[in-house]
């Protein structure tokens, strides 16, 4: 019998620790081996029990989450999971938490949130497996960021007059604090509008593009329906609908829409990559991140057929390659780079 995923679960409310616990008890596959309910407690018990995973409460008494999360990473490195709640501070936090080096994070169950409290059991179930399956980089791209600083630097891209190009980005884990980067590099000037589907819990995805916002020269947006698609503009699809382009009168526009899900998520990534090579073609730049499953590796191959420039990142700055190596493996990638090159790779195409 294969030996079970060991799970520690910090949270300070007994009630939430009991919860999680059950819940993970569901699947055969899956077992706890200890709680806490500090960031202290759990610590030590990272380092005495071992676990597979952890799952971790941002606010704590005696140390908070953040606190315990960078000395997790530091000093005994194991995948962790947010406990996040969705208010401004805990959606803050939370990606904050990502760019320590968390690797994902679910919703604690809120009347805030349409996503039911057995959503939420299904979707932790889930990321526990496949972040203990899919064997995630606690540190990826570490030795890539230290050759991209030592590599000479080449000209910037000439730049480009607005036109009628579009970029479409698709990502899943690890893809908060990636894509941070990549809209750091963007110029306030940028000609081209930026669509983005990141695999996100509903309610989060609007403190994200507002923190992309912040955080970048472009404006960048929770996507509304019939918003116009304006050149140096993102566009996050929200985390509870797909969002497609469509040709509006005389422009393009935006339409987020309910449905089923699609390659298994909502937002979809082949949603959003299915209207780009429909409505842009060979007029379009794509690239998909890490992530796991296969959610846009179709869709890539689309914009790829009608003429679309398509970009991959690779494996060593991936915290998952999961998404981008289907893409690559299937023949749908124009040219693999590195998290520190995607945003110079587009300026060179769009």
């Amino acid at each position: 019998m294969p030996e079970k995923i060991k799970v520690l679960v910090v949270d300070d409310s007994a009630l939430v620790r009991k919860v999680v616990t059950d819940i993970l008890h569901r699947d055969p596959e899956i077992e706890v081996v200890g709680t806490a309910n500090n960031g202290k407690t759990a610590i030590f018990k990272n380092g005495t029990l071992n676990p597979d995973v952890i799952t971790l409460d941002i606010e704590m008494p005696i140390m908070d989450g953040l606190e315990a999360l960078r000395a997790i990473i530091e000093t005994n490195p194991k995948p962790v999971i947010m406990m996040s709640v969705l208010t401004q501070h805990g959606a803050e936090a939370t990606f904050r938490a990502l760019e320590y080096g968390a690797v994902d994070f679910i919703p604690k169950p809120s009347t805030a949130l349409s996503i039911s409290v057995e959503e939420i059991a299904d979707l932790l179930i889930r990321k526990v497996k496949s972040v203990y399956k899919s064997k995630v980089k606690l540190h990826p791209g570490a030795q890539a960021e230290h050759r991209e600083a030592e590599a000479p630097k080449s000209e910037p891209p000439r730049k480009k007059e607005p036109g009628n190009r579009v970029v479409a980005i698709g990502t899943s884990t690890g893809g908060p604090s990636a894509l941070l980067q990549v809209f750091q590099k963007l110029p306030s000037d940028f000609g081209s509008p930026v669509l983005v589907v990141q695999h996100m819990p509903e309610g989060f995805t609007r403190a994200f593009a507002e923190r992309l916002n912040v955080n970048s020269g472009l404006t960048v947006k929770e996507a509304e329906d019939g918003d116009r698609v304006r050149p140096g503009f993102g566009y996050i699809a929200p985390g509870h609908s797909h969002m497609r382009i469509e040709q509006g009168a005389g422009e393009r526009v935006l339409r987020v829409f309910q449905g089923d899900k699609v390659s298994g998520h909502r937002p979809s990534i082949d949603v959003l990559f299915d209207s780009v090579a429909e409505s842009y073609g060979r007029d379009s730049v794509a690239v998909i991140m890490t992530g796991m499953g296969r959610d846009g590796a179709d869709g890539i191959g689309r914009i790829k057929k009608k003429g679309g420039y398509t970009i991959a990142q690779d494996e060593d700055t991936s915290v998952v390659y999961g998404m981008n190596r289907v893409a690559v493996q299937s023949g749908a990638i124009d040219e693999v780079v590195s998290l520190y090159r995607i945003a110079e790779t587009i300026l060179e195409h769009a």
